[in-house]
């Protein structure tokens, strides 16, 4: 029976069996991307809201997005699209090949596109339609973008890496227990995939600070000591930081984090990282 090498779940398939992430399918015998060209959503954002402040800031960046994910977590705002999109996506996809999204990026550089982001859903899930479509945005001179919670595998990270140009990647907390058991992720393979990718592509790190989960001092002081230890492919500069405001989505009912909280935490984090900035989920 075949084994998915793309992240923690290692899911073992049978012939026509799907991933927990949804996005995945035994076929022939192999484990293949069920979601390939398969796009949910495409929007012109700025880069800000990937969130990228650091790499060509006040910029534009074509996103998109598919459907399935590796996590399950409770407070998801796309889970119509992460995991529910069966029952709950009432709008299907558009088939988009990597050409046709490559044509698209260049279409829009007018104004002020710099390429593609992959984003939304969890992109890796589908790494194989990232990895061909990034080559062919750059064949016209354009940026890829990878907006990612770094479940991944270091076989599929070594695939991706080299053809992402900058990413923003979820370190959602710094406890094991937390990624166990709420998220349903692993912690390690997620800092795993943050020191592969850092000085070899731009890299920022979210973190949604959620009340009585993740929200302490200590927590944000480890967090951040470790991202300082990274290269941050901008000489001895850190990784930047972004603590994101929770609010109750999904399956979660937590009340919001406190703003005041953000912008201590923000502090916290300053005193190891030279970069830190503060948003809403």
């Amino acid at each position: 029976m075949p084994k998915c090498n793309v992240c923690h779940n290692g899911c073992y398939l049978k012939e026509g069996d799907i991933g927990l992430c949804m996005a995945r399918i035994c076929r022939d015998g192999k484990v293949v991307a069920k979601n390939y060209g398969q796009i949910t959503s495409i929007a012109l954002d700025p880069i800000e809201k990937k969130p990228l402040n650091l790499f060509y800031p006040g910029s534009m960046v074509v996103s998109v997005g598919s459907y399935g994910c590796n996590l399950r977590c409770p407070f998801c705002q796309n889970h119509e699209i992460s995991y529910d999109f069966d029952r709950e996506y009432p709008y299907g996809f558009r088939e988009i090949s990597p050409v046709e999204l490559a044509g698209i990026a260049l279409q829009y550089k007018d104004e002020g596109n710099i390429g593609v982001a992959f984003t939304y859903n969890e992109p890796l899930v589908g790494y194989e339609y990232v990895v061909d479509a990034a080559i062919e945005v750059h064949k016209r001179g354009m940026k890829t973008v990878l907006v990612s919670n770094g479940n991944v595998s270091r076989e599929v990270a070594e695939e991706v890496i080299p053809h992402i140009d900058a990413m923003n990647i979820d370190l959602k907390g710094f406890t094991d227990a937390y990624y166990r058991d709420v998220l349903k992720g692993d912690r390690e393979m997620v800092m795993d995939f943050i020191e592969m990718a850092a000085g070899k592509s731009h890299v920022e790190v979210t973190t949604l600070v959620v009340p009585g989960y993740n929200d302490t001092e200590v927590e944000i002081k480890e967090l951040s000591k470790w991202l300082s230890s990274l290269d941050g492919g901008r000489g001895k500069e850190s990784i930047a930081l972004h603590l994101s405001r929770y609010f109750p989505r999904f399956k979660m009912d937590v009340p919001a984090t406190d703003v005041g909280l953000i912008y201590h935490l923000r502090d916290v984090a300053g005193k190891e990282l030279d970069h830190v900035f503060t948003g809403n989920c």
